[in-house]
């Protein structure tokens, strides 16, 4: 373990402490059963997770997911607790919040949590300097974003049959929502390979005197990497000026050996123009999910 990580820990450890040292146990409880594996989905990124003991055997498997089980003691086949056994506690610290629950044994498997979604009434709220939005921030807001009304109209292309342009940019704290969409006129499939995400001279100038920053988005809503007719995605980028003389480009590029790249040209006026994020938007009818899942592929 590097110094880095574990001082990490350490930290997020104190947090912990600090956060719970004034109740002996947790307010809220979850009922587990031998026979039944329970998934506990946090609503934001788990930073790290504490089992008090090895009664409850378990591990982190995604982002946001933790499964637990309990134990079977003394290297027996089958765990033997009683009915609402206190087991031990569970502690999630995510990116914002933490969240501590008592582990109760249930000898019904039908009472068992499976899946158990933990509320943020259930959690409490910490000062991380190294996270200024959750991802799940970031999602429920990019969701809002993609079920909004285009209000943009400047920021059009057309090239090789694909018609793209920018719907909205949207200032949210420490960041830019891009909301742009693909409209493919061909009767060929489109194979998204990359989506790059350039600062770029307005000019072209000789190759010597250019200048290009690769920018990298923290977050992006649409992970499907085809589509026939119709697509629509949100970027999210640090936030960001430069000066008029540079551009921001948005550079999508196809697998296929036909190659199709369309470029999307975002001038300083319009990421100066950007909307800052208004109740209606929130309140619109994105359809965004309830829970979120974050997979890494």
């Amino acid at each position: 373990m590097t110094y880095k990580k574990m001082k990490t820990k350490i930290l997020l450890a104190a947090i912990c402490a600090t956060v719970f040292t004034s109740s002996a146990s947790a307010k809220e409880k979850i009922l587990v059963n031998s026979g039944v594996t329970t998934h506990i989905v946090m609503p934001e990124n788990i930073k790290l997770v504490d089992i008090s003991t090895d009664r409850i055997m378990g591990n982190q498997c995604t982002d946001n997911i933790v499964r637990i089980k309990p134990s079977a003691p003394n290297d027996s086949v089958q765990a033997d607790y009683k009915e609402n056994e206190l087991l031990g506690t569970v502690t999630l610290i995510g990116e914002r919040h933490i969240a501590q629950y008592d582990i109760v044994y249930t000898r019904e498997p039908g009472s068992a949590a499976s899946i158990f979604h933990v509320p943020y009434s259930d959690t409490e709220s910490y000062v991380n300097p190294g996270v200024s939005m959750p991802v799940s921030e970031m999602s429920r807001y990019a969701w809002a974003v993609y079920g909004s009304k285009r209000k943009f109209h400047q920021v059009v292309s057309n090239a090789h049959g694909i018609r793209a342009t920018v719907n909205n940019i949207y200032s949210v704290g420490d960041y830019f929502f891009i909301d742009y969409s693909l409209r493919n006129r061909t009767k060929i499939p489109y194979d998204i390979e990359e989506v790059r995400v350039k600062l770029e001279d307005k000019k072209e100038t000789k190759a010597t005197n250019s200048q290009t920053i690769e920018l990298t988005p923290v977050f992006s809503l649409n992970s499907a990497r085809k589509f026939k007719k119709d697509y629509r995605n949100v970027l999210v980028l640090p936030k960001l000026t430069f000066p008029e003389e540079k551009v921001l480009r948005l550079e999508i590029s196809e697998s296929q050996i036909s190659g199709r790249t369309v470029t999307l040209t975002i001038e300083y006026e319009d990421i100066l123009n950007a909307d800052g994020f208004g109740a209606d938007v929130l309140e619109s009818k994105s359809g965004y999910p309830f829970h979120h899942y974050y997979i890494n592929h």
